[in-house]
């Protein structure tokens, strides 16, 4: 039934969508940025002539919260051009898109319930502002798409909040993290299966509904929360127990302002596509397996 082409292949994302059981007939492709740079027009338009994908998933970005006040130009370059590349050669092509977006899009302070699709958007910073603008250039390019929207990404590769507090809980006795920040962690392999099951109800059938969707983990928490839960599953592995303090916003200052709520309601998705918000703790379990069975030299798992 076709390829699922998949741009940004080496990120949390991209990684876990060519790990992710497909249907049979579909066969993901996944592109790194040498092989796929989505700043690069030219370089869309020939991956798509040479793919003939099905269906197209946009998982590249940048991430870089902090850096992006510093570096505008290169976070609008590939959240904002990328996707308006991604999107214009996917019309031309007749090919639907998949692209991923982020809590950030709202100003995570105007409200403390979880937030709607049909909340209206305020970032806040650079990142922010340019995943915004990458939503609006596939909105207006390519009507055939589904945007979903996700929070605290968390995987066994690339670089995550997991992968720092593992890292510290070996350096230190004490970590000092935010507790008045509340969000929904989600595993990179969740959100490589509700796009699959997304993918394939375009494309094998079961009811495509095309516009802006919420998937995030469940339940919700704090990232000191998020940082117990990852200390207390790993001490037994790393054989260290550090504390694990609270902190606020205040006591940790960062060059791009930070959400107090990424809480993400996910109801909208769960009745077009029966997906239901991950389990992030049973994924949180199978990535800190991956991550130290790797570097305790037992080997990834599959």
């Amino acid at each position: 039934m076709g390829t699922i082409l998949i741009f940004g292949a080496n990120g949390q994302v991209g990684f876990e969508l060519l790990r992710t059981a497909w249907a049979p007939g579909l066969t993901p492709v996944g592109l790194t940025r040498a092989a796929g740079d989505v700043t690069d027009a030219p370089a869309v338009a020939a991956a798509m002539a040479a793919h003939g994908p099905a269906l197209v998933v946009n998982a590249s970005a940048y991430t870089a919260v902090d850096k992006a006040e510093s570096e505008r130009d290169a976070a609008f370059a590939v959240n904002r051009d990328g996707p308006a590349n991604l999107a214009r050669a996917c019309a031309a092509a007749g090919v639907p898109l998949i692209h991923i977006s982020t809590d950030y899009v709202f100003d995570g302070a105007s409200k403390s319930t979880p937030w709607t699709e049909e909340d209206p958007v305020a970032p806040q910073g650079v990142y922010a502002a340019s995943k915004l603008a990458g939503e609006e250039a596939v909105r207006e390019a390519q009507p055939d798409h589904v945007i979903l929207r996700t929070a605290w990404v968390f995987g066994a590769h690339g670089h995550n909040f997991v992968k720092t507090m593992l890292r510290l809980a070996r350096e230190r006795d004490e970590l000092r993290v935010v507790a008045d920040q509340h969000g929904c962690p989600t595993p990179a392999a969740a959100i490589a299966a509700a796009i699959a099951t997304i993918a394939q109800a375009r494309l094998i059938g079961g009811g495509w509904t095309p516009g802006t969707f919420h998937y995030g983990g469940a339940p919700a928490t704090t990232w000191h929360g998020f940082a117990d839960r990852i200390v207390e599953h790993a001490a037994d592995r790393i054989g260290r127990r550090p504390t694990v303090t609270a902190i606020t916003t205040a006591d940790f200052p960062t060059p791009a302002r930070r959400p107090a709520n990424s809480v993400l309601d996910t109801a909208r998705l769960g009745q077009a596509y029966g997906i239901p918000p991950a389990d992030w703790m049973a994924g949180l379990d199978r990535v800190l397996d991956d991550i130290l069975d790797e570097t305790q030299g037992v080997g990834t798992k599959a």
